[in-house]
């Protein structure tokens, strides 16, 4: 039986919140208030079960399983599975890639941008974003002139053709949405966007003052955070 670990590790749970009840009738809430008490003060490891990895290095399995750990890996598989979808909604457009279009996308609410602005707008390094102006420029979706302000700079915006596509595309990528969301009810999607959304502006503040640029300033962030 494969839950016969989970449904074990549950009853020694309850042993002990009836320990600690003094005699009380026991509920679900109470329970569940001291669940989660108990999995605050663990060793962040929620004991989950990935089905990609085997039977191999326990020890390796349960450092992957650490609450921040699994966080991150599943924000990788999400990620993927995002990216699969979008490109299959591409294909048969000028549109090669998910930075493609949210590069257009991004440019569609500008009246234009600088390429350096564009390009960490859209969270991507330096030549990766180059590389997509340089397809959205020879596909005709953008336009790009010498900054007025600054002739070391060049401005890029969207053209009428790119509008039009991307206004196309938007249809399709209501269906992307929608698979990305997948089997989460409404309130669940309430609570994942307010998280997500609050994970973004962190990170994102973090892109635009350039603040990670070694795995020495990623490790110094880690240790110093106080969460």
């Amino acid at each position: 039986m494969k839950s016969y670990k989970f449904i074990h590790q549950l009853l020694d749970l309850v042993e002990e919140f009836e320990r600690d009840s003094n005699g009380r009738e026991l509920c679900l809430s109470d329970f569940s208030g001291f669940l989660i008490n108990q999995l605050e003060h663990s060793d962040n490891s929620l004991g989950s079960s990935d089905i990609r990895f085997g039977e191999m290095e326990e020890e390796t399995q349960e450092l992957a399983y650490q609450i921040d750990n699994a966080i991150g890996r599943l924000f990788v598989y999400m990620s993927r599975y995002a990216k699969s979808y979008i490109k299959k909604t591409l294909e048969g457009t000028p549109l090669q890639s998910p930075e493609d279009f949210t590069a257009l996308a991004i440019l569609l609410t500008h009246e234009s941008l600088t390429k350096g602005e564009l390009i960490s707008r859209n969270i991507q390094e330096k030549t990766s974003g180059t590389e997509v102006i340089r397809r959205l420029l020879t596909a005709g979706l953008v336009k790009q002139w010498d900054d007025p302000a600054d002739k070391r700079s060049r401005r890029i915006s969207i053209t009428e053709i790119g509008k039009e596509l991307l206004h196309r595309v938007f249809d399709d990528m209501n269906y992307v949405g929608k698979m990305v969301t997948g089997n989460l009810c409404y309130s669940e999607k309430l609570k994942l966007q307010y998280l997500l959304q609050k994970l973004e502006t962190f990170h994102f503040q973090l892109h635009e003052e350039k603040v990670i640029n070694t795995k020495e300033d990623i490790r110094s962030m880690a240790l110093n955070s106080k969460y």
